[in-house]
């Protein structure tokens, strides 16, 4: 058969075609569509406001409360100063702004205080409805001075350094698990191996579906954690990414990291080729649209903020930033991070287990025993018959 033979077989055309469309149609309505207008879909961006017993102040105070364009886009939290500093080291408000108080002469001053900890695009998002909103409610009478909240490290990606190494655990996870799948299966027999102009293919193993993804999940939870290793021996010591607490990053990206590929190769048992198509939606593509990395949770269409809670990469996420910019604190991410990483975790397992245990009661083998046995037999054959050397 010739190229052009091929080439000329409409179904040969058919699924690539259909397939194709369809990935990149979703992977653009995810990506795209969860970023493309975040300041229309923002609603209760969490921020402080801190009252001051002065006309200037109490003015400012009730013009933004009792704004539907403010209260809409923000979750207004009233407090004290140092109740909203314990809310902004949490990673839990914005921004705050601080009310003026009595003065003696000169205008009043509001401080507005961006937090870029909780991060940067949330930030730059709550500060740009509060600062024209006090100019407007005060009528020009209350000048607003700006300045950022513990200000970020200064090999901190700008504040994205957090998602990047998240992103980069999750796919230490993803491309952990497609290299487990493939080499494992070639050396069970099961898929043939290529190599530059070399070709081989292993006799098919006598192994169940059950057996096989238990020694897939046992290589990838040991992969995951040179993998992320790795990535953090380059981005920490090489690069001079700032990485407080290395040791407690590296087993926490390991932990999301075997998660991740724990459920992929889940995904590839269950459903075979389309599982790596099914896991590059799920955990790639529906991550980076949800997981509130670049855009904020508040600020996503309500679908993907919905998905969010399901989503690793945003588990992931909250620990890690924790981690790099909140002092590790347990109630700064940490903690619901970790509990819901777990939960995915045996989740997946559960997942795989019941499925692929269902096909061997129910005999469906990856291949037949009869076709296993001939396949031994002519393997055996050619051996005895082929010519030495």
């Amino acid at each position: 058969m010739r190229a052009l033979d091929l080439l000329r077989q409409r179904p040969v055309w058919a699924a690539p075609i259909v397939i194709g469309a369809v990935l990149i149609g979703l992977m653009t309505a995810l990506y795209i569509g969860s970023a493309v207008d975040p300041v229309d879909h923002m609603h209760d961006l969490p921020v402080s406001l801190v009252r001051a017993d002065s006309p200037a102040g109490r003015a400012v105070e009730k013009g933004l409360l009792g704004s539907p364009e403010v209260t809409e886009k923000l979750a207004i939290h009233v407090e004290s100063l140092a109740a909203a500093r314990d809310r902004m080291d949490r990673g839990a408000s914005y921004a705050t702004l601080v009310l003026p108080g009595a003065t003696r002469g000169g205008p009043p001053i509001a401080r507005l205080l961006s937090n870029q900890r909780a991060g940067t695009e949330g930030a730059s998002l709550a500060t740009g409805v509060l600062q024209p909103a006090v100019e407007a409610g005060s009528h020009g009478r209350v000048e607003v001075k700006t300045s950022v909240y513990r200000p970020l490290p200064a090999k901190a990606a700008l504040g994205l350094s957090a998602f990047y190494t998240s992103l980069l655990i999750l796919m230490s996870g993803f491309i952990g698990a497609t290299i487990v799948n493939s080499f494992l299966d070639g050396a069970l027999g099961f898929a043939p191996t290529e190599i530059g102009s070399r070709w081989s293919m292993a006799r098919p193993a006598l192994i169940s579906r059950w057996q096989t993804l238990l020694a897939k999940w046992g290589m990838a939870v040991v992969l995951t954690g040179v993998l992320v290793a790795v990535f953090l021996l380059v981005a920490a010591l090489i690069l001079r990414m700032d990485a407080p607490s290395p040791l407690l990053l590296w087993a926490y990206g390991w932990f999301g990291a075997a998660t991740v590929a724990i459920g992929t190769l889940a995904l590839f048992a269950v459903l075979g080729t389309p599982g790596q198509l099914v896991g590059l939606l799920v955990f790639v593509y529906v991550g980076l649209a949800s997981a509130g990395g670049t855009v904020p949770i508040q600020a996503l269409p309500d679908a993907f903020a919905a998905v969010s809670h399901a989503d690793p990469l945003r588990q992931i996420l909250g620990g890690v930033r924790s981690i790099l910019y909140l002092e590790a604190r347990a109630d700064a991410g940490l903690a619901e991070g970790a509990i819901a990483t777990a939960i995915g975790l045996l989740f997946w397992l559960a997942f795989g287990a019941f499925f692929v245990r269902r096909y061997d009661k129910q005999g469906r083998d990856r291949l037949d025993p009869d076709v296993l046995a001939y396949v031994h037999r002519v393997a055996d054959d050619y051996r005895v018959e082929r010519p030495p050397g």
